[in-house]
């Protein structure tokens, strides 16, 4: 999704210093012609403000959110779990407001009229909790309250690489963790996404929306397997001989395969795998 507004025109005074000095010198004179030298030095200025307002760049603001996304208005009741979706972590490197795209493998370049609507990290996670809720039918309460007794289960993405290559593809490699809150059972995972992309700059975003929706559905088939896998449920760790309590390792649970079925048909190149290098 974009939208875009023009940019605040650039003002340049000095290109008006050596008229409008000259005629503030002629305006403290009592002749005519100094007040009509004055209002002549307002007049250029006026018309060349308009100039730059008119020749100034536009800034794009693009969204990883998705337009086509039905939108209904109901309450849902009592959904069978619930999720929580923290932020979400990238780079430093492209966590700003301006797109960063590739141009060499070690190059890039930072557009100032090419921006997202808000920082890339809070894109994705607004996005993933998007496709996350509509695929399981559930709400995110991550900062809210929630009633006891509702399996909730924590997605925590670390984004490793985020990469924007204009005409080639839209890569996105992140670490998941999908965590059942009150118990031991966990799932840590790696999702590759290649997404090929033509030459727009909307092509370069949509690849990068295609490839969070295929994370999702990454996601959505790990928790649904951690659902139906029998849950162990935190309890009070047993005590060494010198009273300090035990640590009690986590229950692991296998990733899930590949769970995009159009994948393969927009020609992106998916890999899950366990976390494990």
């Amino acid at each position: 999704m974009m939208f875009a507004r023009p940019t605040r025109p650039s003002r340049s005074p000095s290109a008006l210093l050596p008229v409008c000095a000259s005629a503030r010198a002629s305006a403290s004179s009592p002749a005519p012609h100094g007040l009509r030298r004055a209002a002549a030095c307002l007049a250029v200025g006026a018309g060349l403000l308009a100039l730059a307002a008119c020749s100034s760049p536009a800034s794009h603001f693009y969204t990883l959110g998705n337009a086509d996304a039905p939108v209904t208005a109901h309450s849902m009741a009592a959904p069978n779990l619930l999720i929580e979706v923290p932020p979400v972590d990238v780079p430093s490197q492209v966590a700003k407001n301006q797109l960063v795209v590739q141009t060499g493998p070690t190059q890039v370049q930072i557009l100032e009229q090419e921006r997202w609507a808000s920082l890339p990290g809070d894109e994705i996670r607004r996005a993933l909790s998007t496709d996350l809720t509509q695929q399981l039918g559930t709400i995110d309460v991550y900062g809210t309250a929630y009633p006891e007794g509702t399996p909730v289960y924590r997605v925590s993405v670390n984004v490793q690489r985020f990469e924007s290559w204009p005409g080639s593809h839209a890569l996105i490699d992140a670490v998941w963790s999908v965590r059942a809150v009150g118990n031991q059972t966990v799932m840590t995972c790696r999702s590759v996404v290649n997404q090929p992309v033509t030459g727009s700059y909307d092509a370069l975003v949509d690849g990068h929306r295609q490839a969070v929706q295929q994370i999702s559905a990454q996601i959505v088939a790990g928790i649904k397997e951690m659902a139906a896998a029998p849950q162990v449920h935190t309890a009070a760790p047993p005590k060494k001989a010198s009273g300090v309590s035990a640590r009690v390792a986590p229950a692991s649970l296998p990733c899930p395969a590949s769970a995009e079925p159009n994948a393969a048909a927009s020609g992106a190149s998916v890999r899950v795998s366990n976390n494990n290098g």
